[in-house]
């Protein structure tokens, strides 16, 4: 890949721009503060220190810096890492180590279960941030029937029916025992109601009931829709791997251990992570989220990087890092993209 230098952005001139990709380049690779005396030691513009102690002053104005507590220096803020990202980034060439060991891990002869789970690892071990691959999406799994058998010890044994013969067994574990009576009242429910859709339609039709019958309903109706529930969510549950979420604690700005544990949980429960991955699905090419803009709280402190992979010139899924607003942009992006280029290569290959 070669070297890319992005546009320049006509937000501010390019005396300030200078200054902002020099200050930002600083507070990446230092993680401290970035103050005027560094910036007029660094910068080649031969200016004096009130000259860019003024265009720090103007940066901070426009959103572009803040200064963290009662620091003399100054951080980008979300607005300043996009306009850093989108017009003043110049992207590195993927080293070439990285570039083999890329390549040896992702080979075509091994099932695509581990492809994908050495993709995760791989972007997570090359950038020491979290790696997610999501799981190709499949074509459309439709509900045929199910039935629901009690086990002893508060179990009960799921017989799932998909597509036209595809038959799945699954041993659940109950909050309390059911009788053949109420699991067959259940599962007559849903093979009335819901034979023939999507078993993404059915989960989401199924909650839309629960939530509006959910005082009228009798206990043992919604018990029983409980666990089909749980059923269903497992069946979807396998929507992306990850790897490495351990690495972001070793970031000095994400070291709150409040916020980690919201992150984590949020991993752990995947909604937000998905509808990210599916926004990026549906978007094109590589999709750089920064802070806030993911829309979601729980990664208000974090940069996602997402690129599409495809089968058959077919996008099936995408795959990304996940890390600090502070990261390396212009050696995370080209290996975001080499290795969803990579992913492509072997998965259309077999």
């Amino acid at each position: 890949m070669q070297a890319v230098v992005l546009s320049k952005s006509p937000l501010v001139n390019d005396r300030a721009q200078t200054l902002l990709k020099n200050l930002i380049e600083h507070y990446i690779r230092d993680g401290q503060p970035v103050g005027s005396r560094t910036l007029v030691k660094d910068c080649k513009l031969n200016l004096s220190p009130a000259t860019v102690r003024n265009v720090m002053s103007d940066l901070e104005d426009a959103g572009l810096i803040v200064a963290p507590h009662t620091s003399s220096g100054r951080i980008p803020t979300d607005k300043g890492y996009r306009l850093f990202v989108d017009s003043l980034l110049t992207v590195k060439p993927i080293r070439n180590n990285i570039l083999e060991k890329l390549k040896l891990e992702l080979p075509k002869n091994i099932p695509s279960e581990q492809l994908l789970g050495n993709a995760s690892s791989l972007l997570s071990n090359v950038t020491s941030m979290a790696g997610v691959v999501m799981v190709p999406r499949r074509e459309q799994v439709t509900f045929k029937h199910v039935e629901f058998l009690p086990l002893s010890a508060n179990r009960v044994l799921v017989i799932l029916v998909v597509n036209s013969e595809e038959v799945q067994n699954k041993v659940i574990q109950t909050d309390r025992a059911y009788s053949s009576s109420e699991l067959q009242q259940a599962s007559g429910y849903l093979n009335s109601e819901f034979a023939g859709l999507d078993l993404t339609e059915v989960r989401e039709r199924l909650l839309g009931s629960m939530k509006q019958m959910r005082e009228d309903m009798n206990r043992i109706m919604l018990s029983a829709m409980d666990v089909t529930d749980q059923v269903l969510t497992e069946k979807q549950n396998s929507d992306y791997v990850m790897a490495g979420e351990t690495n972001l604690m070793n970031y000095a700005e994400m070291g709150d251990i409040g916020k980690l544990r919201q992150l984590f949980d949020a991993f752990n429960t995947k909604n937000d992570l998905l509808h990210l991955l599916d926004k990026s699905i549906h978007a094109e090419g590589m999709q750089i989220f920064i802070g806030d803009e993911s829309g979601h709280a729980v990664l208000q402190e974090c940069s996602v990087i997402t690129s599409p992979y495809k089968v058959d010139n077919q996008v099936v899924g995408v795959l990304g890092v996940i890390g600090p607003t502070r990261m390396a942009y212009d050696r995370v992006i080209p290996i975001v993209d080499v290795t969803a280029k990579l992913l492509s290569s072997v998965l259309s290959s077999e």
